[in-house]
């Protein structure tokens, strides 16, 4: 980066980019990004059945659990 660049950074003065920088580690995350994620948005009519992501986890457990039951006519 040019001297002129940094000259010109939206940093706020408050903050020191040589303190920030210091501490740093070079991929720091770069395995738990990598290992991705597997966020689920709800629809808003959904989410207000359940109070916390445990409810949501618990049901869609039960749902699996309930799918594996063997019925009459299936399979």
């Amino acid at each position: 980066m040019k001297r002129q660049e940094i000259e010109q950074d939206d940093l706020r003065p408050e903050y020191d980019l040589s303190r920030l920088l210091r501490d740093g580690v070079r991929g720091k995350y770069a395995d738990r990004y990598r290992e991705g994620t597997n966020v689920v948005l709800l629809a808003p009519d959904v989410a207000e059945a359940f109070p916390d992501e445990e409810a949501v986890n618990e049901a869609l457990r039960l749902v699996l659990r309930l799918a594996k039951i063997p019925t009459a006519g299936r399979g």
